[in-house]
């Protein structure tokens, strides 16, 4: 893949104790990086973080603990992070969750709404000085190919009018990628770039909080699907690879570089999803 050495460089992922982000932790320590996992259970956490450990051979591993469905988990996160950690090199926002059900977060947002895109959006922005400052730096986000059925209607981002369950994760990951492209531009010059990508279908906990049938759903399909480790060789490959030095506002499917749908490219789109994700968390524009 030509990947490079990340030693000494300090890399930050979301939602990395299981499935792909543990992966993607491995495979990013494994190059020598200082990798700093991020949680929401302590014991799960642990217990992650010691595979982390021993499938890469690297100490330089640690966890913190936050609940990225909370603005004020997302901030905490970002604050910990800064006060303890004295650069940034790689951001992986891997977290995610699909809800069968509309449910709210503590703030009042659609949850998965809340998770798979204000979370990218309010903690990336709250790292920013910090990773301008560690330059040459990498944002990563993982999308989906899901983005193409997702349908954005920005007055109705918090799916009040209809809630069907795939069709707002695709929103969701449709909003990665929009974010993404605007990130990158106001990023342009910086030194510090910003990519998507997809990490095919894997077979992870993502959905398996939505009950007994869901989870034998997955089961069932889980024979079809990627493992975890073949899934996060794409997030490894956009944080690592030397190939990508300089790229910045792509989208990558096994580890290339495609055009993402046509309603990711309409002109100006990105820039209002930014305006808005900014009133909805409290930043100026």
């Amino acid at each position: 893949m030509g990947l490079a050495r990340l030693d000494g460089r300090i890399c930050l992922i979301t939602g990395a104790t299981s499935g792909i982000g543990l992966e993607t932790a491995v495979g990013l320590a494994a190059l020598g990086a200082h990798v700093v996992m991020v949680g929401r259970d302590r014991g799960r956490g642990e217990q992650a973080r010691k595979a982390v450990i021993e499938k890469s051979g690297n100490h330089r591993v640690d966890l913190l603990l936050a609940d990225l469905s909370s603005l004020a988990g997302v901030r905490g996160l970002a604050q910990e992070f800064l006060a303890n950690w004295p650069a940034l090199h790689v951001l992986v926002n891997n977290a995610g969750t699909v809800e069968l059900a509309r449910t709210t977060t503590i703030d009042g947002f659609e949850k998965t709404f809340a998770v798979n895109h204000l979370s990218y959006f309010l903690l990336t922005n709250l790292l920013l000085p910090r990773l301008r400052e560690s330059a040459p730096a990498r944002i990563v986000n993982v999308a989906s190919e899901a983005h193409r059925f997702g349908r954005l209607d920005l007055a109705d981002l918090q799916s009040e009018k209809s809630y069907q369950a795939m069709r707002v994760y695709g929103t969701s990951k449709l909003l990665n990628i929009l974010f993404t492209v605007a990130l990158a531009e106001k990023l342009a010059g910086s030194g510090v770039t910003a990519n998507c990508l997809h990490p095919g279908a894997v077979s992870t906990r993502l959905g398996k909080n939505n009950g007994a049938w869901a989870r034998l759903l997955i089961g069932l399909l889980r024979p079809f699907f990627l493992t975890p480790e073949q899934g996060a060789a794409n997030s490894i490959f956009v944080a690592a690879s030397d190939q990508l030095d300089g790229v910045s506002g792509k989208y990558f499917v096994k580890q290339r570089a495609v055009p993402p749908s046509r309603r990711s490219r309409r002109p100006g789109l990105a820039r209002r999803v930014w305006a808005r994700s900014s009133e909805l968390v409290g930043l100026l524009p």
